[in-house]
């Protein structure tokens, strides 16, 4: 088995490949699945079009899973349910929200409303996360995502310590825009034990977790 990432990106929003070209690269570095989410807003509908069709292409031809997917990035809280929707309408397999990271300046009640929306699968480096949101994500089956982006992984160490509090499940992704971003599993779980996680805690959060995901499964830890 290999590694699965549930959060990169390519030229579709401010990556550096295009979708085929990413997975191949993901490949090399022998994952058996990445998630294209690249960033959008109101054009969620046209960003899943785009990357649902490099997705199949990839999908028909080479032995590592695309998942076809969005991040909803910097948009107003309030939006959140319907833009999630809207992207789950238009076939995205996984939804990820932008969460409240240390590193851009995301309006506050960001990670409240993720963690609320029934089509949000991954909350994004939330930063300073709430026990209150911590225990959302947990109720509703969503996932804390632990960073290993620069600026990004700032928080990771409080978003384990939180999120165990609140038994929430936890996945190591690589936010990746280029090659060397792509996270080998070796690397997964040097961020995972650099952010608290321990043998078995970074086992499920790396391996079991996203595994639950692709089977449609709520995450575990």
């Amino acid at each position: 088995m290999g590694r699965i990432d549930l959060h990169a990106h390519t030229v579709f929003s401010d990556g550096k490949f295009i979708p085929c070209e990413l997975a191949r690269r993901a490949k090399v570095k022998e994952h058996e699945a990445v998630a294209i989410t690249d960033h959008c807003g109101a054009n969620v509908v046209e960003v899943v079009k785009r990357v649902k069709k490099e997705c199949a292409l990839v999908n028909r031809f080479w032995q590592i899973k695309a998942i076809p997917g969005v991040e909803l990035t910097h948009i107003p809280p309030g939006s959140i349910d319907e833009l999630a929707a809207q992207a789950k309408s238009a076939g995205a397999e996984i939804v990820v929200v932008h969460g409240e990271t240390l590193a851009e300046p995301v309006e506050e009640g960001t990670n409240a409303a993720a963690v609320n929306c029934e089509n949000v699968d991954i909350l994004a480096h939330p930063g300073l996360i709430t026990l209150k949101d911590a225990k959302m994500a947990q109720e509703h089956g969503i996932f804390l995502e632990i960073s290993g982006r620069k600026g990004h992984c700032l928080a990771n160490g409080h978003v384990v310590k939180v999120g165990k509090i609140a038994g929430a499940g936890f996945v190591v992704n690589s936010d990746a825009h280029d090659f060397p971003d792509l996270l080998t599993l070796a690397d997964a779980y040097r961020v995972a034990f650099g952010a608290g996680l321990e043998g078995e805690e970074a086992y499920i959060t790396i391996e079991e977790n996203p595994r639950r995901f692709m089977k449609g499964k709520p995450g575990i830890f």
